[in-house]
């Protein structure tokens, strides 16, 4: 039986009509790839383009929370500063299409993980601005108040700090309720976890992070070598900014990494570490001197997610080829945390 259509263009079109957003027939209308979970259609109305973000086809019981909490993050951010996609409208009536959707408007730009069009493909300079922007926009994104996405969210982020070890290792063990999987053979994995527990910061501030901030995340400005929105917003929520800065550079392309080469070698004129975290301190006038805690943080974090494809694809859950590569890009994360518990310029 084939799946049913993303879309009910009849349906958007009375929606659309209702929020006074365009007029006439729905044009154009494009699936476009991107994303793990969510579902988007681009579509044009009125000579505008659009883009529409739904839950799966197969709903989890989440995921209307999930399109809610993104919807009020692009809210929160309008008039901002931060690159981003404008929401148009937002519907949490679940008597229109079943589930909590949103409409935005579409951005012109690439994806640097699917192209690296000319002239910046040829151009070192451009692509050390464009490394340079990526990290303005998560410093820009440290700016904006917390309070704009809810008292109530900003009230749940008291102890996030703290929360964060404990949080990702009861993530690690509950693998364990997966049959086949063999535990977490992962090697430095309780020890990255002490070394964060024992070094944690002792203060910090709260404000919105985007929770997966990467390159496959960012789309670049054709005409010129900057950020011209950032995309993906389902996992933000409050908590200390400087771990989108940890996850950025824990996913930064690196020749010596098979799971960044391609990019890397694509992009070999980018910023190097240092840079970029001075340029972070610089824009968002944070004090950087605990920053290597937030990498640290971000690889754990990120390889213990991802281990749950390992462990999901050992039950037979999940692709089996898949999951052993998600396993070896774990261990890679770890390595890479491992070497900043070691470093010597390590500051704490």
């Amino acid at each position: 039986m084939s799946e049913p259509e993303p879309l009910d263009v009849a349906t958007l079109t009375e929606w659309l009509d209702q929020k006074n957003v365009g007029s006439g027939p729905i044009e154009n209308v494009t699936r476009l790839a991107g994303g793990t979970q969510n579902i988007l259609v681009r579509f044009s109305r009125s000579g505008k383009d659009y883009v529409f973000r739904r839950p799966p086809l197969h709903k989890r019981s989440n995921s209307d929370e999930t399109m809610r909490r993104e919807a009020r993050l692009l809210a929160a951010l309008t008039g901002s500063d931060v690159p981003h996609p404008r929401l148009v409208a937002s519907c949490d009536d679940l008597d229109v299409f079943g589930y909590v959707f949103f409409v935005m408007e579409a951005v012109d730009g690439f994806t640097a993980t699917t192209e690296v069009p000319e002239p910046v493909a040829a151009s070192p300079e451009m692509q050390h601005a464009m490394g340079l922007s990526i990290v303005d926009g998560a410093a820009l994104l440290s700016h904006v108040d917390p309070a704009l996405v809810g008292a109530e969210q900003v009230a749940r982020a008291d102890g996030w700090l703290d929360r964060q070890v404990g949080r990702w290792r009861r993530q690690l063990d509950s693998y364990h309720d997966l049959e086949g999987w063999p535990g977490p053979q992962l090697d430095g994995v309780d020890e990255i976890g002490r070394w964060l527990d024992e070094n944690r910061p002792t203060a910090w501030t709260k404000g919105i992070i985007h929770g997966d901030y990467h390159f496959g995340n960012v789309m670049f400005r054709r005409d010129r070598p900057q950020v011209a929105a950032i995309v993906d917003w389902e996992l933000g929520t409050v908590g200390d900014p400087l771990l989108d800065l940890g996850h950025l550079l824990a996913s930064w392309p690196n020749p010596d990494e098979s799971r960044t080469v391609g990019l890397a070698r694509q992009l070999d004129g980018l910023p190097p570490r240092a840079e970029l975290i001075a340029r972070y301190g610089q824009v968002s006038g944070r004090d950087m001197t605990d920053f290597d805690w937030y990498q640290v943080l971000a690889c754990y974090r990120l390889g213990i997610i991802l281990e749950g494809t390992h462990a999901r694809a050992c039950a037979g859950k999940a692709d089996l080829e898949l999951g052993r590569h998600f396993h070896g890009v774990s261990q890679s994360l770890l390595d890479q945390a491992l070497r900043l518990t070691h470093a010597p310029h390590q500051t704490r």
